[in-house]
């Protein structure tokens, strides 16, 4: 009995994450937000926050996140050369790095989602020279790859499987871990075996989920904390 409930405890979480990202699918097409407004806030503000969302997402899946983050006085800044994210992750990187020097930015805190943090941990190795980047917080980020994307025909899709090169050598990669806060779901249905991090501050949440944990009240707690902790 127990199996089966935690069988249809997961199915649900299923539904509500594709509930989730359909909504903001949607949301970004039939309604795009202005970004720009994200870059006004009162006074001198707070460190700039940079957002990297997922693979074939927009920046408005992570809204929630931008609005929190907005309202402690962190300007929120999108890279929309990114657009649907499909690009290998060395070459989106390299969008990052032109980003954070066009507008000289420093002390930077990367808030990141899945494949985000795949690119916001490339950049930190090898395009943030003069480390304009304090520190990176990856939202159910598949660090160690996801054992399903091998069962998929798009070649975006299977650069997560765990034999990729580009994965694997950011997994042997450590010496920017200690600047990274991991958060993932209780249960994510995208990433079973979940987005530990060796040598980062590795957070699991009770909330299940690979999107909709982007819209949940203890994810936006635990960023929150971790942008505020000391470097």
């Amino acid at each position: 009995m127990r199996r089966l409930a935690q069988i249809l405890r997961n199915g649900r979480s299923w539904l509500l994450d594709y509930a989730y990202a359909g909504f903001w699918q949607l949301h970004g097409l039939l309604l795009p937000s202005d970004a720009t407004a994200y870059l006004r806030v009162p006074g001198q503000g707070r460190s700039p926050v940079v957002l990297l969302p997922g693979i074939y997402e927009r920046w408005q899946f992570m809204r929630p996140v931008a609005d929190m983050l907005h309202d402690r006085g962190h300007p929120v800044h999108v890279v929309d050369r990114l657009r649907w994210n499909t690009a290998p992750v060395a070459a989106s990187a390299e969008h990052v790095r032109a980003y954070l020097q066009e507008k000289d930015l420093r002390d930077v805190a990367v808030i990141a989602h899945s494949k985000g943090g795949l690119i916001g941990k490339y950049a930190m190795l090898h395009e943030d020279p003069e480390r304009r980047i304090r520190q990176m917080v990856a939202i159910a980020t598949p660090f160690a790859g996801s054992s399903y994307a091998r069962f998929f025909l798009l070649r975006s899709v299977r650069a997560f499987s765990p034999a990729d090169q580009t994965l694997r050598a950011l997994a042997e990669q450590l010496e920017v871990n200690r600047r990274i806060t991991s958060i993932w779901g209780a249960f994510d249905p995208h990433i079973p075996g979940g987005s530990r991090l060796q040598g980062a501050v590795n957070v699991v949440l009770r909330t299940s989920g690979h999107f909709r944990i982007l819209g949940q009240p203890e994810l936006l707690e635990a960023v929150d904390r971790a942008v505020g902790a000391p470097g």
